[in-house]
């Protein structure tokens, strides 16, 4: 895709959303590239709103806020109700459509829906609904390398959790599959 991504990744406090941004933020990071990551969340923390702007560049980030992103996560209804309009022409988005039950009338963006938590659960990934729309999002965007991408999961996945870095990499895999 484009040598600059500006990234918003939104849903509830709980989903994943900042992790699935440092993940991101940490594979353009092995490659070289130029990062920010940039997280808000509302005060309740879990069930609250959250959401982060990502850029993965090639050249240095002017602002890390993202305000015009071309690419887009939408992990629920509010945040994809928030964001979609702000998408660039042309822009990626990905759509958990296990939560978010509508879609956008936006014919000028790439828009795929994915049910991540439907397919979390059927693949024996619960609670990695987020690994799996990143894992879609770098298929459609190519925002780092492959290899970039297995190091930064395994270095996001703290020493205490290492029981779940497979999981996290099938996650990663089954999204890239779709």
């Amino acid at each position: 895709m484009s040598k600059n991504l500006n990234i918003v990744i939104a849903g509830f406090g709980g989903q994943g959303v900042l992790f699935t941004g440092k993940v991101i933020a940490y594979a353009g990071l092995i490659d070289g590239k130029e990062v920010s990551w940039l997280p808000s969340y509302g005060p309740e923390m879990r069930g609250g709103t959250a959401n982060c702007s990502v850029c993965v560049s090639d050249v240095p980030i002017g602002s890390p806020l993202v305000v015009t992103p071309n690419a887009f996560v939408a992990m629920n209804l509010p945040s994809f109700d928030k964001f979609i309009d702000d998408v660039t022409p042309g822009g990626v988005v990905v759509v958990e459509s296990s939560l978010v039950s509508k879609q956008t009338d936006r014919t000028d963006v790439k828009a795929f829906y994915v049910p991540a938590t439907k397919l979390a659960e059927e693949h024996e990934l619960q609670g990695l609904a987020n690994i799996i729309l990143l894992g879609k999002l770098f298929k459609e965007t190519q925002f780092s390398s492959f290899e970039a991408l297995e190091k930064a999961v395994a270095k996001c996945v703290p020493p205490s959790k290492q029981h779940l870095l497979e999981p996290n990499m099938r996650a990663v895999k089954l999204g890239y599959s779709l």
